[in-house]
């Protein structure tokens, strides 16, 4: 191992043994192994958390906090601040105001300790691909102060269904396979919390399954804050989510609790007798919009509940109503009405 001075920061070079490469590596990863940690309830606390680009400003007074255990999903559009504000929890962005506590410990006073108790896999999940399963958990486990390193490097390779790909070079691997790869990094040396970048992005949908039961089972040992755009995700695992859009978060609640967020109730009634849209004039005042979604069926928004005055029209038509129910609003839906105000 050799170390070179690059102005303020000392860059590490291991040498690969196997491929005869030279490895970079920042030189506070090297030294994760002499730390003490604080204990606390609190897991995460972003606080006040601004970041601009220029004229952009990406994040602006960002604020939440995760207790220990939970497993939260992250919602946002496309250049939403999903992926800078994941990046400055990590210890790799720093903001220009606020602060980031993982575990008490403030992360841009006390970056060598917060980057041993948090584990982050990128949206763009950074490997070597010219070394082999092991061996890059092995290179990974060499920077962090790890018990019996190769009992955990074989607890994780197990966990995460790498066992008969471990001996394959990580660049013969499908791509699911290199996110269970970059799982096993992040959790290698047992964080306190894991950062997970939109880790089903691009796979199969049996990988994605096999993922998501990696992040339930790895939320058992730690707090997990993962980004998506797949709603079923976050209804499979959070009950909890935060939503951001256009650097401020505009929701965070309980999975339940945004689910009753929605702004209009949909109802769904189905009439025996013809039938169009026009024949809800009458409701106009108590309706927003009115659809035909299929011969004598209408779907119906409205800010209250009126199927009362539906029975009330329906008798005045003489109509036979067959079906009347209200329609549930989905994750989907109450994205698109807290994300879509421009």
């Amino acid at each position: 191992m050799l170390s070179k001075k690059r102005g303020k920061d000392t860059t590490i070079f291991f040498n690969n043994k196997i491929s005869g490469k030279n490895i970079f590596v920042p030189a506070f990863f090297v030294h994760l192994q002499n730390v003490t940690f604080a204990t606390t309830a609190m897991s995460l606390s972003v606080q006040n958390i601004s970041k601009r680009y220029g004229n952009q400003q990406v994040l602006d007074r960002v604020n939440f906090n995760l207790e220990v255990g939970e497993i939260v999903g992250f919602l946002g559009p496309n250049g939403a601040g999903k992926s800078t504000l994941m990046k400055i929890i990590a210890g790799f962005v720093l903001p220009d105001e606020g602060v980031v506590e993982v575990c008490g410990h403030k992360v841009a006073t006390d970056d060598i300790v917060t980057k041993r108790l948090v584990g982050y896999l990128p949206e763009h999940n950074p490997l070597y691909l010219d070394m082999y399963v092991t061996e890059y958990l092995n290179f990974v486990a060499g920077f962090y102060a790890i018990d019996d390193k190769r009992r955990r490097i074989a607890e994780m390779i197990e966990r995460t269904g790498l066992g008969a790909e471990s001996r394959k070079k990580i660049g013969q691997l499908s791509k699911g396979y290199r996110q269970r790869v970059g799982l096993a990094q992040a959790m290698l040396h047992n964080p306190q919390v894991l950062i997970l970048d939109e880790p089903t992005t691009g796979l199969d949908p049996n990988q994605i399954v096999e993922i998501r039961r990696l992040i339930s089972d790895f939320g058992k040992d730690c707090t997990v804050l993962f980004s998506t755009h797949i709603m079923q995700e976050v209804q499979a695992l959070c009950r909890r989510v935060v939503i951001i859009d256009k650097g401020k978060i505009v929701a965070d609640a309980s999975e339940r609790d945004i689910m009753r967020q929605s702004e209009e109730a949909l109802f769904e009634v189905e009439i025996k007798e013809h039938a169009t849209v026009s024949d809800f004039a009458e409701l106009s005042n108590k309706i927003s919009s009115v659809k035909a979604i299929a011969d004598g069926k209408f779907e119906i928004a409205a800010m209250q509940d009126i199927r009362q005055e539906l029975f009330s029209l329906a008798m005045h038509k003489q109509w036979t109503i067959l079906t009347l129910k209200e329609i549930e609003s989905s994750m989907e839906d109450i994205f698109r009405q807290l994300t879509n105000n421009d």
